[in-house]
């Protein structure tokens, strides 16, 4: 998968930055990212995880299927809930997607129904969008690129389960350095 070189990655240094000058003399940013690491691990340790793509891109899919590691360093891992009927989405191509997300550090300590954030229940809600690949944008650069990273093996129309971590993840909230598991559904127009 290839991120091109533009104000995603900008806001990623500034992020970091940020988080760097702004860690307490109690948590050094190193800890943080422990954490973090933590709790991806103490979700995935109930799943089956695959560290890779399957060669013919055939998914196993729904409730049960495997969580794929779609990079190499552990970032973002994907469990297809169903595959789109959908094209495969091409660079530059405006995508409307619907979502709900929680907090993997609270939900993996806590195991408690915590609050999830996202568009996905509320119909009122407008879809949020980005620009596939173009990171150039402040809309589809604000997403961060995890979310981007199942449609260059789905179709549209897809529905996803979506471990993001912090440096894949919403631009504003990379400095947090907190994880989390996302439900994506991806469409070709507004909903």
């Amino acid at each position: 998968m290839r991120i091109k070189p533009s104000i995603f990655l900008i806001s990623i240094i500034s992020a970091l930055t940020a988080a760097l000058s702004s860690c307490s003399s109690s948590t050094s940013y190193a800890e943080l990212l422990n954490d973090e690491n933590k709790s991806v691990n103490r979700f995935l340790v109930n799943q089956i995880v695959i560290p890779s793509i399957p060669a013919d891109s055939v998914f196993e899919t729904g409730p049960d299927a495997p969580y794929y590691q779609l990079d190499e360093e552990g970032n973002v891992y994907m469990q297809v809930l169903s595959v789109g009927d959908g094209k495969k989405v091409t660079d530059d191509q405006i995508v409307y997607f619907r979502f709900t997300r929680w907090d993997l550090s609270y939900y993996t300590t806590t195991l408690d129904n915590i609050a999830s954030s996202g568009n996905m229940d509320d119909m009122t809600q407008t879809p949020t969008s980005f620009r596939y690949q173009n990171f150039t944008l402040p809309s589809s650069a604000y997403y961060g690129s995890g979310i981007q990273m199942p449609l260059a093996f789905l179709p549209l129309n897809s529905e996803v389960n979506l471990i993001v971590k912090s440096q894949y993840g919403f631009t504003n909230e990379i400095s947090y350095v907190r994880p989390f598991l996302y439900r994506i559904r991806y469409y070709k127009s507004m909903i």
